[in-house]
């Protein structure tokens, strides 16, 4: 897959593509059907299936400090984007000029002139231009004035989790906070994740015999409510593959700690040196609430507690099974 950033990096010949345009963070089930839809129709037509999205977010520009939490940084993104089959993502610069185009001009300048679209495929929330003024009609319309067409794809409709809300990042985010996140994986599709490098902390869990990957996340991350969860900690392009993990999020109430951080503890790995790498850390299940105990012992007791769920919550044989 390619991966364009900026109007200029397109090649020079590039010929007729089917397109969609959007954020796209989290790359959830939503976002899913309208860019597998967009990759379908491209091979029906025989041409190349291109993602546009934005960096920083528009918001950032739009409103200053309004920077949404980030489902999934752009890497991500275009790595999710790629198993879809998705021929190239063009990520462009996000600036207060090009938050200044009209509607027209966001059209000609980068679906016409660049990747010279024959299809646009969109949700039907789909705003675009100065101060959002343009829609899919609006769209359509000024496809019949450049020779490309309009598809537009309906976001299913979900259950429980989000009470029948159609798919879209902003639910995702408010299950994330939540500290929901079964019901953030139900419209992902998959478990949500932050990322980040190893640091150096407090290295308590070390003496405590629960040594933990304290992840630095990535700035804007969508990071879930304090709390205790299961999932894997994942060090990309490692043959170890993904470790399943008891995570604490918060601030560390057990030794008055003041910062917010995501600490992993790879159940059953010792040895393990991860300082300075990139990891993942995928969340499967909530266990329980940061809770300050009265003894240690009460807390050791607690921790121990936390994992052998882990180890049910993943599938995992206990030790000496």
């Amino acid at each position: 897959m390619q991966r364009w950033r900026g109007l200029s990096d397109i090649p020079e010949d590039w010929g007729r593509s089917v397109v969609t345009i959007g954020s796209y963070d989290g790359v959830h089930r939503g976002h899913q059907l309208i860019i597998g839809r967009a990759v379908a129709h491209a091979r029906e037509l025989g041409v190349p299936a291109v993602v546009v999205t934005f960096d920083p977010h528009p918001s950032e520009v739009v409103r200053p400090g309004s920077h949404p939490p980030l489902l999934a940084p752009h890497h991500r993104r275009a790595s999710l984007m790629a198993e879809l089959g998705v021929d190239a993502v063009l990520v462009l610069p996000f600036t207060k000029e090009f938050s200044q185009l009209s509607p027209a001009d966001f059209v000609v300048k980068v679906l016409v002139d660049k990747l010279h679209a024959r299809t646009v495929v969109e949700g039907p929330n789909f705003r675009f231009g100065h101060k959002a003024a343009g829609d899919v009609e609006a769209l359509a319309e000024l496809g019949r004035s450049y020779d490309f067409d309009v598809l537009v794809i309906d976001l299913f409709e979900r259950g429980e989790a989000g009470g029948g809300q159609p798919f879209s990042s902003t639910l995702i985010r408010r299950l994330v906070a939540d500290g929901d996140v079964a019901g953030a994986a139900e419209v992902l599709g998959r478990p949500h994740r932050v990322e980040g490098v190893v640091v150096r902390g407090a290295q308590r869990g070390r003496e405590l015999g629960y040594p933990t990957a304290n992840v630095e996340t990535l700035p804007h991350t969508a990071t879930p409510a304090d709390g205790v969860y299961a999932g894997w900690l994942t060090v990309p392009d490692s043959p170890e593959g993904p470790m399943p993990a008891a995570i604490s999020v918060g601030t560390n109430p057990q030794f008055d700690g003041v910062e917010r951080t995501v600490e992993a503890y790879a159940i059953d790995r010792v040895g393990l040196d991860l300082y300075g790498l990139h990891v993942s850390v995928d969340f499967l299940a909530y266990l329980r609430g940061q809770e300050r105990f009265a003894t240690l012992d009460a807390f050791l007791d607690r921790m121990a507690g936390d994992v052998r769920r882990c180890r049910e919550l993943l599938g995992m044989t206990p030790p000496g099974d």
